[in-house]
C-alpha cells in the first residue's frame, strides 16, 4: 500500500515539486499550509492551518507514514520576528506532533544559510554551522530541535539545500530574468570569481525523497555536483538569452553596503543573506549524499539557470497576474534596484 507522505509549505515552489514527485512514485500526499495552491492536483489532500498553531498541525501529521517539512519564512520576508515564531517555534510543534504520532520519518529541509561566510570549503557534513543573519540562524535552531527529538527516538533527517532554481523558480530570480529579458546588464562582485553552487528543485525533492527512505537520523548536503563561478554561472544565462544583457564587476563593498542599507529602509527587496553571500565562495562536498543515498545532480549551474530562464518567458503573464503564491512563486518589487539596473 502507498505510505502517506504530509509535505507542509507544500503550496510553496520547492514544497509544490516535492509534491509532483511523490505523486509520480504513486505515493499518497497531504499538503499542509496556510494557502492553497491553484495547481493542486484534485487527488492531494490539503490542510489549510499555520504551523506556529500546535492543534492545526497535530491534525495534519495525524495518520502520516512519513513528513516532508517544507515551511519556512525565507529571507526575502525580511521578518526577524517570523524567521523565529514560523521557523524556529513551528519547527518545535511540528517535531512534537510526530513524536508524539509515532510517525516513522521525518525529513527537514534547512538552509546553506546555518554556515553564514564558509570557513572550510567544500563543506562537508563535519563542518561547524556559524549563521551570520537572523534567517541562518532560526533554520539552525530548528537543526538543533531535530537532534533533540531524534536522541528522544524520532527518526528525522536533515537536508541543506543550496540557493534552489528550476522552472517556476521565481523571488528574486524573477527580478534577474526581467533584465535580461530587457536586455539589461547583470551584476556580479569583484569579477564574479566566487565559485558559487546552486541546485535544482527536482534534484533536490530526489534527494528528500531517498532519505525519507533511509532509516537512521542522517544530514546531508546537496548541491549540484557540475557547478563554477558566478560570473560563468551568468554567463552561460545571457549567452543562452542572446538579449544584448552583459555580466559587469562592481567592486563589492560599496555594493555591499548600499544593499544593506537600501534592503534595512524598504527600498530593495534584498535580505541579509542576499548581501552577506553574493560575492562569497559558496558549495557543498556532496559526497554522502552520492555514498548513502545513492543521489547524484542531474543538473549543473547553467542548465537549470536557462531552463528557468525559458520557463519564466513562456509563462510571465501570469506570474505577473497572480496574487497570494509564496515568496519564491511570486514576481517582486524590484524598488531601487529597478533602478540601479538601468545604469549599470
Amino acid at each position: 500500500m502507498a505510505k502517506l507522505h504530509v509535505v507542509t509549505g507544500g503550496s510553496g515552489y520547492f514544497g509544490n515539486l516535492l509534491v509532483a514527485q511523490l505523486l509520480d512514485r504513486g505515493e499518497r500526499v497531504r499538503v499542509f499550509d496556510i494557502l492553497d495552491a491553484d495547481d493542486r492536483l484534485p487527488e492531494v489532500e490539503f490542510l489549510q492551518g499555520d504551523i506556529r498553531d500546535k492543534r492545526a498541525v497535530a491534525n495534519a501529521v495525524q495518520g502520516a507514514d512519513i513528513v516532508h517539512h517544507n515551511v519556512a519564512m525565507v529571507p526575502l520576508a525580511k521578518d526577524k520576528g517570523a524567521f523565529w515564531s514560523v521557523n524556529s517555534n513551528g519547527t518545535l510543534n511540528l517535531l512534537e506532533a510526530c513524536h508524539s504520532n509515532k510517525i516513522k520519518k521525518v525529513v527537514y529541509t534547512s538552509s546553506s544559510a546555518v554556515f553564514g561566510v564558509p570557513e572550510q570549503l567544500p563543506i562537508d557534513e563535519y563542518v561547524t554551522p556559524r549563521p551570520a543573519e537572523a534567517y541562518g540562524k532560526a533554520k539552525l535552531a530548528g537543526e538543533e530541535m531535530c537532534w533533540r527529538f531524534a536522541n528522544e527516538g524520532l527518526d528525522v533527517s536533515i537536508i541543506r539545500p543550496r540557493t534552489i532554481m528550476g522552472h517556476g523558480r521565481l523571488g528574486i530570480m524573477q527580478m534577474l530574468f526581467d533584465w535580461i529579458r530587457e536586455g539589461r546588464n547583470v551584476p556580479v562582485f569583484d569579477g564574479g570569481h566566487n565559485k558559487y553552487q546552486f541546485v535544482h528543485a527536482d534534484d533536490l525533492a530526489a534527494a528528500c525523497i531517498l532519505s525519507s527512505e533511509r532509516p537512521e537520523p542522517r544530514v546531508y548536503n546537496i548541491g549540484a555536483d557540475c557547478f563554477g563561478t558566478m560570473r560563468e554561472t551568468l554567463q552561460a544565462l545571457v549567452n543562452h538569452a542572446q538579449t544584448g544583457s552583459r555580466v559587469k564587476s562592481v567592486p563589492s563593498a560599496p555594493a555591499v553596503a548600499a544593499m544593506k542599507l537600501t534592503s534595512a529602509i524598504g527600498l530593495s527587496p534584498l535580505g541579509a543573506y542576499h548581501s552577506l553571500m553574493y560575492g562569497q565562495d559558496m558549495y557543498f562536498d556532496g559526497t554522502r549524499a552520492h555514498e548513502e543515498l545513492g543521489w547524484s545532480a542531474r543538473y549543473s549551474n547553467e542548465q537549470m539557470f536557462c531552463e528557468s530562464y525559458d520557463w519564466y518567458l513562456k509563462h510571465r503573464d501570469e506570474v505577473l497576474a497572480q496574487k497570494d503564491a509564496s515568496h519564491h512563486r511570486s514576481a517582486v518589487k524590484q524598488g531601487v534596484l529597478n533602478l540601479f539596473s538601468r545604469i549599470l
